[in-house]
């Protein structure tokens, strides 16, 4: 089983940034593929990114290339989604989302265990 805790949402201007934290515990961090998600109401859950389970490989959606960055630090059990020139559009509640499986994994099903989701709001 593994637990993740989401933070670091709030609300930004467009043109601000917001660094996301997301801490695993329940079973070994190094093990498995990250990925982040964002949904906004009435909308179904959109694939943002995801970084193997080395760190060393990452993949993003179009909308947000170039603007953010996934890291990881499996001594800190941790992921981190750093959000650059951060656009209204991108106001959502973000989830983070761990499987055991190897390399890129971008879609949601493929996932097993998702945290609690934290609101990011960008103001025009």
């Amino acid at each position: 089983q593994v637990q993740l805790v989401e933070s670091g949402g709030g609300l930004v201007q467009a043109g601000g940034s917001l660094r996301l934290s997301c801490a695993a515990s329940g079973r070994a961090f190094s093990g498995g593929t990250m990925g982040w998600f964002r949904q906004t109401p009435g909308k179904e859950r959109e694939f943002v990114g995801t970084i193997a389970n080395s760190g060393k490989n990452t993949g993003y959606a179009d909308s947000v290339k170039g603007r953010f960055t996934i890291t990881r630090d499996n001594t800190k059990n941790t992921v981190y989604l750093q959000m650059d020139n951060l656009k209204p559009e991108d106001t959502a509640v973000y989830y983070c989302a761990a499987t055991g499986r190897r390399g890129l994994v971008f879609r949601g099903l493929e996932y097993d265990y998702w945290g609690q989701g934290t609101q990011v709001t960008v103001s025009s």
